[in-house]
């Protein structure tokens, strides 16, 4: 009899060992809850990379309503712009970083949007420290920089620049100032004395030889009317 209670004994451990790990398992999942961050373009010095973030839910009652994150060292926030994410959630760029919020999501639904960085520094990898917040007030700080601590920071790992890449220019998009046309400066270095003192001419007024034309146009009006004076006398002698 001994031997036979020996078994059941053993079988009733197994199943009392293995319903505790299974509580255990079903009770801890919120503590592996936490922001991924992937990017297809993940290069350093790459530019107009979009970059998709999932803030995952850590609660079954009540739905997140913003995400904060603190941009890395190398990325100015007036070089990010909203990609994608929830309905009605406006994006805020800040001093730091940005502000991804709107209305509460359901509970239990993660959070995914994207932005779109204009150029990636030349680093190795960028970590982005995240506020998820929720609407009941809740904040989970995701912001620590050891990836096996409990709120490790979502970190994106950047292959190395591509041979001749360079930080883009910050002027790079606004119109080029436009230059003389070298012909137009050829043919006016070109331009014969008589060309040029002709064409400061019409631009300060009439020619000379216009002024000549008037200057015997008035002589001749004049010549005219001594002569039609000197008739009139005749006639009244």
């Amino acid at each position: 009899m001994c031997h036979a209670r020996k078994p059941r004994t053993a079988r009733r451990l197994t199943l009392v060992t293995a319903a505790t790990a299974a509580t255990v398992l079903l009770t801890a999942g919120p503590a592996f809850a936490h922001v991924e961050v992937e990017s297809e373009t993940a290069q350093a010095l790459a530019e107009h990379v979009e970059i998709s973030f999932d803030a995952e839910a850590e609660s079954n009652t009540v739905g997140i309503n913003k995400i904060r994150v603190v941009l890395p060292e190398g990325i100015a926030p007036a070089d990010v712009a909203y990609g994608e994410g929830p309905k009605g959630w406006k994006f805020t760029s800040g001093e730091d970083g940005y502000t991804v919020e709107g209305a509460a999501l359901k509970p239990g639904t993660s959070a995914e949007y994207s932005i779109v960085v204009r150029q990636l520094p030349d680093a190795k990898v960028l970590a982005f420290k995240t506020l998820q917040s929720y609407s009941d007030g809740r904040t989970d700080r995701w912001i620590e920089l050891d990836e096996n601590g409990e709120n490790p920071a979502p970190v994106l790992k950047l292959k190395a620049a591509a041979p001749g890449a360079k930080p883009a220019d910050p002027s790079a998009g606004k119109p080029e100032t436009i230059s003389p046309s070298p012909t137009a400066e050829g043919a006016a270095s070109s331009a014969s004395p008589a060309a040029e003192a002709k064409a400061k001419e019409e631009e300060s007024g009439l020619s000379s030889g216009a002024w000549i034309g008037i200057g015997a146009a008035v002589i001749v009006a004049a010549g005219g009317v001594a002569y039609l004076l000197r008739r009139r006398a005749d006639s009244q002698q």
